[in-house]
């Protein structure tokens, strides 16, 4: 008997030790449970040249946090964020989905970044973990994850807007097109170009750059030549500006025009106040003072950073704000039944009404504005 009683002891202990030594995410129970910190993490370039967008996204989403954290959290549990930086590179960034999932966080905010959140959705995907993104580019549509949701409108409602302006409004029809051979830039390419094509128009140049280039001088040169009137640019922030300032020195005079990143200051810093001027942007938060609710977010922004809010810091407030609520409202189920609060939230936000469809997108509409010293203004009329 007792040689009997020692063997189940042990028995026990080796079953209580192979439970403590199980792979990280393979009990969906430990810290995704029901106490504890509520675990969210945010990924985005938080270096590299991107990191701007990275530095935004961040404070717009720890804005969010923090409000529901001195509200008292969800349930009585405060909600932890917790960030990693992706440097702007989609082998990284799968890199991270695979250690979210292995760490149990319950959904993901971002990234800022199309190329990444592709390369990652297919992994969160088979993880089950709901993911808000602040990318734009239709693959992001095309990935088709019931667990991957836009916190704005793709570049298909951003550049029909911008081509309703520049052609139906301004009758401008000699366009030059730059863009850059990224999830984004390509994105804004076939967007812009499907808008153009429904209004028989033909770009007058159609030039393709990479996402790393520096000089742009042998493109401009040829578009320069081809005397458009408008030249649509489809680049992130700081080469968007980079195009911008080297085709003033080359002396083109007409409009640049394009979506969310030449409304923000990373290009105006980049191409110079007066290279930008008269730049038309397409965007759903032009400024902090469209509304009650912008004005009240850019205080409490400006309060905690010093810092003038811009649009991806209102996107990732907006992201933030129905990823929490869903987390409420669903009394923090995880999974596809968190994918499924997400989709059934309707949220009035910084960009507009949110009302998710079946694809993740929530919001359908931009607003044009232009820029004038130095300012992204509203064009009224």
């Amino acid at each position: 008997m007792p040689r009997l009683r020692a063997t189940a002891i042990i028995s026990v202990l080796l079953l209580l030790g192979s439970a403590a030594c199980s792979a990280p995410g393979s009990n969906d129970n430990d810290t995704r449970s029901t106490d504890g910190p509520i675990k969210i993490a945010l990924v985005d370039a938080q270096s590299g040249q991107l990191s701007s967008l990275g530095a935004w996204e961040l404070k717009g989403a720890r804005l969010a946090v923090d409000e529901w954290n001195a509200a008292g959290g969800i349930n009585g549990r405060q909600i932890q964020l917790d960030v990693f930086d992706d440097q702007g590179d989609p082998t990284t960034g799968t890199t991270l989905a695979r250690k979210i999932d292995s760490e149990n966080y319950l959904a993901m905010i971002g990234t800022a970044e199309s190329a990444v959140t592709i390369a990652m959705a297919p992994i969160l995907k088979q993880a089950e973990i709901p993911n808000i993104t602040s990318g734009q580019s239709p693959g992001l549509v095309a990935a088709g994850s019931e667990f991957l949701f836009l916190n704005g409108p793709t570049s298909t409602t951003y550049d029909e807007t911008l081509a309703k302006y520049v052609v139906d409004q301004q009758g401008l029809k000699s366009i030059a097109m730059i863009t850059n051979n990224g999830s984004y830039g390509k994105g804004e390419h076939d967007a812009f170009l499907k808008a153009l094509t429904s209004r028989n128009v033909t770009p007058v140049a159609d030039q393709v750059v990479t996402t790393d280039q520096k000089d742009f001088s042998a493109v401009l040169t040829g578009i320069r030549q081809k005397n458009p009137q408008v030249v649509f640019v489809g680049a992130e922030e700081v080469e968007s500006g980079l195009i911008v300032k080297q085709a003033r020195d080359l002396g083109i005079t007409v409009p640049f025009a394009g979506a969310a990143p030449q409304g923000t200051p990373v290009f105006l810093d980049t191409a110079g106040a007066k290279a930008a001027e008269k730049t038309i942007v397409s965007s759903p938060y032009l400024s902090n003072e469209v509304s009650d609710a912008s004005k009240k977010f850019a205080a409490a922004y400006k309060a905690k950073y010093n810092e003038d809010a811009e649009l991806h810091g209102a996107k990732a407030y907006d992201g933030t704000q129905i990823m929490l609520t869903a987390l409420k409202t669903s009394n923090v189920a995880t999974g596809k039944a968190l994918a499924d609060a997400i989709r059934a939230t309707r949220y009035q936000g910084l960009l507009g009404d949110f009302a998710f469809d079946q694809t993740g997108v929530g919001i359908f509409a931009t607003s044009i504005g232009t820029i004038q010293d130095g300012k992204l203004v509203a064009v009224t009329g």
